[in-house]
């Protein structure tokens, strides 16, 4: 499998556990913050369970990969800088300045593997 789809699995395993784990009280602090840091809310959630089982479906083919993390990485960029600059009021979700800095995490990775990462079909 090559590197790309292996990162895509990563990404989608860790979304869809992400997704789940901010329904469950046992992560989440007296004011619903997963880990005690990053604001979640069922939007939040919902859209990190899709965007897990999306990159799982683009393990498919390192073209789906590729593609997954260029359009991802695109998408997480936005929301990275529209948290930042609506300090977090995202209309149907709100960010924290955790949220804001993971978002930019991923995107910048998504983009490198998107555009940037050579992949090596074996």
């Amino acid at each position: 499998m090559a590197g790309i789809r292996i990162v895509a699995f990563i990404f989608g395993v860790a979304f869809i556990i992400g997704g789940i784990m901010g329904y469950l009280p046992f992560f989440l602090d007296a004011d619903g913050n997963l880990f005690g840091y990053f604001h979640v809310d069922d939007v939040h959630n919902i859209v990190h369970i899709i965007s897990g089982v999306i990159a799982l479906l683009a393990t498919a083919t390192v073209a789906y990969s590729k593609v997954y993390f260029q359009i991802f990485g695109l998408i997480y960029g936005i929301v990275t800088v529209l948290g930042f600059v609506f300090a977090g009021d995202l209309y149907v979700m709100h960010v924290n300045m955790a949220d804001n800095l993971l978002h930019l995490g991923i995107a910048i990775i998504a983009l490198y593997m998107g555009f940037i990462f050579k992949t090596v079909q074996v």
